[in-house]
């Protein structure tokens, strides 16, 4: 290894190390990793609207989930009639929007369940990033977190009829996108976060699109590994710094991928499925850093599978969430089915676990709160009043829901 690229190598570790210090923040997707998982003490079971801390409109409607860093919400949406982007930034403590900014752009066809703003931001301490899609172009935007634009990247073209849904990820100095689009001009492509300048790519080859966010495995010996899922390439791991493939298990999943993977019990285990509903699925146990064993399939979920819910663990206990409303808890090393219970509701939005419960929002905008433990128990189901395609974000002690057309945060100290 040369000396700039040793230097590459540390700086990207370096911010890596430091970002993952700032547990507090939610800065992507699924928080921390894209584990989906708080420690948070003061996020409440049960609640009316007399608890909120506050609800607030948003400038459009959308999909996509908020993220946060410091005091500051940052959330994207857009208007469904003329698919106009808008990104915005509010005050983490009232509510009280700070900025917002929208970028004109034309409507195309897409899934009628998908959104103009599906894909969620993700934060740093110094920027926020956001990509869309249109049929002509991927594009990838950094702004300071007093909006003023840093730098804009056009990242080719986007081929998939039911639109787009995977959100950029920081991964040390990283902005990591994948472009699974479906063909052959699909690519995993890594940024510099400061000035935008490509890094790496990684070619894919699609037969469908897959909308999954890259997850963090972090093995107990080696560096950390960025993972992947597609129709076509299954489960792949990749290297963040140099952006070379660490391991592959291809043709695990002959539907289309919807879901995001998820590190449990010493397996990455990810869906897919066709139809609005699940039907194949894998776990996978990953190669040995030594290169002396290989990445192989340890187990496969049959029955009910989440198509577009990523679920969410608990220790080894791997908790599954399919779009019917399906709830199952699973030893993860093993796939052994511990219990399953049916919910009464549909999904789009992923659980996230707050210390020993689990909370998922379902379609129709009401919060359902389960034990996180080998005992089903339905501890709460809150009414937000409105339909919610989204995950729940958990920051500084609260917790934040978004509808359709509103963002809430309830729990935490109150502000004054």
């Amino acid at each position: 290894m040369d000396a700039p690229h040793r230097l590459v190598v540390a700086a990207v570790l370096a911010a890596a190390a430091l970002s993952r210090a700032n547990a507090a923040e939610w800065p992507r997707f699924r928080g921390p990793d894209g584990a989906g998982i708080s420690d948070a003490k003061t996020i409440p079971v049960q609640w009316t609207q007399k608890d909120y801390n506050w609800k607030v409109e948003l400038p459009g409607s959308g999909h996509s989930s908020p993220v946060l860093w410091g005091r500051r919400v940052f959330l994207t949406c857009a208007d469904a009639k003329t698919a106009a982007r808008i990104v915005c930034a509010l005050d983490a403590d009232s509510g009280q929007r700070l900025w917002t900014r929208e970028f004109p752009s034309k409507p195309y066809r897409q899934h009628q369940f998908n959104s103009y703003a599906s894909a969620s931001p993700a934060a740093d301490a110094e920027r926020v990033y956001v990509a869309w899609t249109t049929p002509d172009e991927v594009t990838l935007l950094a702004f300071s977190h007093d909006g003023k634009t840093a730098w804009r990247r056009t990242l080719g073209t986007f081929a998939a009829m039911h639109g787009s849904g995977s959100s950029p990820v920081v991964f040390g100095s990283l902005v990591v996108l994948a472009i699974d689009q479906k063909g052959s001009q699909a690519a995993i492509v890594a940024v510099d976060r400061r000035t935008g300048e490509t890094r790496w790519t990684v070619p894919r080859n699609n037969r469908l699109a897959a909308y999954g966010t890259p997850t963090v495995y972090r093995p107990a010996a080696g560096p950390p590994q960025l993972l992947f899922t597609s129709s076509s390439q299954g489960i792949t791991s990749v290297d963040p710094v140099t952006g070379k493939v660490v391991w592959e298990v291809p043709d695990v999943f002959p539907h289309r991928c919807a879901s995001s993977p998820v590190v449990a019990g010493g397996v990455v285990f990810g869906t897919a499925g066709i139809g609005g509903r699940g039907r194949s699925s894998a776990a996978v146990r990953p190669a040995s850093p030594d290169g002396s064993t290989s990445a192989k399939v340890a187990w496969k979920l049959e029955g009910d599978i989440p198509y577009v819910p990523t679920a969410v663990a608990h220790g080894d206990l791997l908790f599954v969430w399919t779009d019917q409303g399906v709830v199952m808890c699973l030893r993860a090393a093993t796939g052994e089915k511990v219990w399953q219970q049916k919910v009464g509701a549909n999904f789009f939005g992923s659980p996230v676990r707050v210390g020993d419960r689990l909370y998922c929002i379902s379609m129709k905008g009401d919060v359902f709160v389960l034990a996180a433990s080998d005992t089903y128990k339905l501890l709460a189901r809150n009414r937000l009043g409105e339909r919610s395609y989204a995950t729940p974000a958990v920051a500084h002690g609260r917790l934040y829901l978004r509808t359709c057309t509103h963002l809430i945060s309830v729990g935490g100290a109150r502000p004054r």
